[in-house]
């Protein structure tokens, strides 16, 4: 025998019709436009979506492609012989491998043979690194330095090339895994005679500080990127001495040289390269600075994100100015 329940408010509610939930509009958005380029970013441009646009004969990028989102990781981890398991001590962004699945086609013979060569003469990595370029529509510019490893080896099976088409699968290999900005970033402060601290009828940047000591432990930098990136500092002279220290103390500069001269002579721009496999200190007529460098230098990145940065920098006898150039880095395109 069933037992009728009474009704309660809270059942009476979900015999209630409920309101059926308006679903988001997608946004219209674009194909992603792709292309590589040879001979350290200094080749032609070879587009690999040009089907796009009903160019022939073409290179038309396939479905499959891989290694283009989170770069790899290395785990270090100690173990003991009493314990279970390790215990995690480190983790290092490892280079990226990429692979591009490519269709080539076309319209004869000799013009699929020409985009062989084309294609293979831009990848040799005996002429440099390839620049991967994705561009969104929102015209987002993003671009992997990357070298080419394997995968045109050629494979003439009925299934993979024939007499006017081919399929490769490109791998590439990007030692540094991060894609770039195609943008700069620049700030600049100027040590001009009788100019204010601060101008009140423009922005933050440039910054135009008084003629003398630029002593500011909290100048306010922003790094756009997901990573940290390696900064190149310009000095202008006449410059006596200069000192720059990153928000965790680490730091790099130059004191005050015997006989109080200037270190960076008026006319010379000293140029700092923070980037990896850089590292230098060059003015505009070759000359090496970093047997000058205090003890202990640290060429240091800025991290992500808003931060500020310590500077002090001694003009000597006449205007002097300091710019700052960056280019975002990012884990992904």
């Amino acid at each position: 025998m069933l037992i009728p329940i009474p009704a309660t408010r809270d059942r009476v509610l979900e015999d209630r019709p409920h309101p059926v939930p308006i679903p988001p509009h997608p946004m219209a958005w674009g194909h992603t436009y792709v292309s590589i380029t040879g001979s350290d970013g200094e080749g032609e441009e070879i587009p690999l979506t040009s089907f796009t646009d009903r160019r022939w004969p073409g290179i038309l990028l396939q479905a499959g492609a891989s290694g283009l989102d989170t770069p790899p990781f290395e785990l270090h981890a100690d173990s003991s012989p009493n314990l279970p398991g390790s215990m995690f001590r480190s983790a290092r962004v490892a280079a990226r491998e990429v692979m591009l699945p490519v269709y080539l086609y076309g319209v004869d013979r000799r013009s699929l043979k020409e985009l062989k060569r084309k294609l293979i003469s831009a990848l040799n990595p005996t002429r440099g690194y390839c620049v991967l370029k994705f561009v969104e529509a929102d015209s987002q510019v993003r671009k992997l330095y990357c070298y080419y490893k394997a995968g045109m080896e050629g494979n003439e099976a009925a299934d993979n090339a024939g007499f006017r088409w081919i399929k490769y699968g490109i791998q590439l290999t990007a030692f540094d895994p991060y894609f770039y900005a195609d943008d700069l970033l620049v700030a600049e402060w100027d040590l001009s005679k009788g100019k204010g601290l601060l101008r009140k009828d423009a922005g933050l940047f440039p910054i135009r500080l008084s003629r003398g000591v630029l002593a500011e432990q909290a100048i306010p930098v922003i790094n756009p990127g997901e990573v940290e990136a390696w900064p190149v500092w310009e000095i202008r002279g006449p410059v006596r001495s200069f000192n720059f220290t990153s928000p965790e103390g680490a730091s790099f500069g130059i004191s005050v040289p015997a006989g109080e001269t200037d270190v960076v002579p008026a006319g010379r721009v000293l140029t700092v390269d923070t980037r990896p496999g850089r590292k230098t200190l060059v003015d505009d007529q070759g000359k090496n600075y970093w047997p000058l460098l205090d003890a202990s230098p640290s060429l240091w990145p800025i991290q992500p994100g808003k931060s500020s940065v310590g500077v002090r920098l001694t003009a000597g006898n006449g205007p002097a100015s300091l710019r700052l150039t960056l280019r975002p880095r990012f884990e992904s395109y």
